[in-house]
């Protein structure tokens, strides 16, 4: 463990690198209409920025944080920041299409290794029966990145260009590398506390991920098309869109402190009733989405719920990683980018043949199955236990070992 001031600040400038990093990732979306005309391309084509980043992720996560694996981590981590910076650094200043979808995918190359060894990192710094409220603290980043990063990038790229979020974003990731270089303590893999998972679990695992690939395409698939359902089936003035997203995004931030406050005693039961939440409000939002007054606090619920899971989950990966917690942070970006893309394409194709209407149903429906699959998977094996396993269960313990996991 690090000094507790050193690695308070330490954990700020990780919380900054990962608003950089969810930022920079989608940061094209709100640009669109800016790049396309600039660089002489369609919009997408330029929306392949996005895309071509989602799938390089995808592809190259595991791999590399597996070549990664016994490099110290304050060297990886910095080296991996300033890379995604520099990277960055070239998509502002690049003078064609080519060069910018180069340093983008050259960023994306440096994501799933970066999102293996932000939080194992991060809780290696702290004592073991915090951990969840780290994850949460860290979790901050992400959510402050579709509130805040991609609207305040939207609007730099509307006053001075597109290139200008870009370089904002470059000089914010290298703040945050120096930064990270001055004070993250530098562990290697074999000796940091947050390596291993404290109750290892390949089938808790394995249904983890599923379970996180079904809830992020329903959820992603919804609100990819949200601001069209707002327009068109709530019914909201397009000028109001800003601060209803607003909502949405802040109460997500909200919740994923709150959600810090119990994380470490209820690991499996807040995710289960995050899961539980998000699904409520898209089947509410399907159902009464034709009242303003009542989407209001289900976009707020939605928002809340969603960013406090992804939080939540991160917390259980690391708690059932069968072997490395890098490697299962880096299968849960890429079970997560999975779920991102399948998501917008799914809700793209309801939006051309059912109409916006559907796609909130659609996310509750996958939302609902992501519930029942995590929650069924524990029944049964509760009801294996009762019955009298033929193995040790890691979760057959003494009342004090175990208390903190279950």
């Amino acid at each position: 463990m690090a000094h507790p001031r050193r690695a308070a600040y330490a954990l700020a400038a990780l919380s900054a690198a990962t608003f950089c990093y969810v930022t920079t990732e989608v940061l094209p979306i709100g640009l669109l209409t800016l790049i396309a005309p600039d660089l002489g391309r369609s919009r997408s084509e330029a929306g392949l920025l996005v895309t071509g980043y989602a799938v390089v992720v995808m592809v190259v996560a595991l791999p590399l944080t597996r070549v990664t694996r016994r490099v110290p981590r304050r060297p990886l981590l910095v080296g991996t920041l300033g890379v995604f910076a520099a990277a960055t650094t070239v998509s502002a200043l690049a003078n064609s299409y080519g060069v910018l979808l180069a340093a983008r995918l050259v960023a994306a190359t440096t994501n799933g290794v970066f999102w293996a060894v932000v939080f194992p990192v991060a809780i290696a710094m702290f004592p073991a029966n915090i951990r969840g409220r780290i994850v949460a603290r860290l979790s901050i980043g992400n959510a402050l990145g579709p509130v805040l990063g991609v609207p305040l990038g939207t609007w730099l790229g509307g006053q001075y260009g597109w290139r200008a979020p870009f370089v904002a974003m470059a000089v914010f990731g290298f703040a945050s590398c120096l930064v990270l270089a001055l004070l993250l303590p530098n562990a290697t893999p074999r000796h940091s506390a947050g390596d291993i998972g404290s109750m290892p679990d390949r089938h808790r695992f394995a249904v983890l991920l599923a379970a996180t690939i079904l809830a992020v395409t329903g959820a992603m698939g919804a609100f990819t098309y949200m601001t069209v359902f707002l327009l068109d089936v709530s019914g909201f003035a397009a000028a109001s869109l800003g601060m209803l997203l607003f909502v949405q995004g802040s109460f997500g931030v909200v919740g994923t402190w709150a959600v810090g406050r119990v994380l470490d005693r209820f690991p499996l039961g807040v995710v289960l009733g995050l899961l539980g939440l998000i699904t409520a409000a898209m089947l509410g939002l399907y159902g009464v989405g034709a009242s303003k007054v009542s989407t209001i606090p289900l976009l707020a619920v939605a928002g809340m719920s969603f960013s406090s899971l992804i939080a939540g989950i991160q917390h259980r990966i690391m708690q059932v990683a069968p072997s490395t917690t890098d490697i299962a942070s880096a299968s849960l970006s890429v079970a997560f980018n999975v779920g991102l893309a399948a998501g917008s394409f799914i809700g793209a194709g309801l939006l051309a043949t059912a109409g916006v209407r559907v796609v909130p149903l659609f996310g509750g429906l996958l939302t609902a199955a992501a519930l029942v699959l995590l929650a069924g998977h524990e029944m049964s094996r509760k009801r294996g236990r009762a019955t009298g396993p033929s193995r040790r269960d890691p979760d057959l313990r003494p009342i004090g070992e175990s208390a903190a996991h279950a």
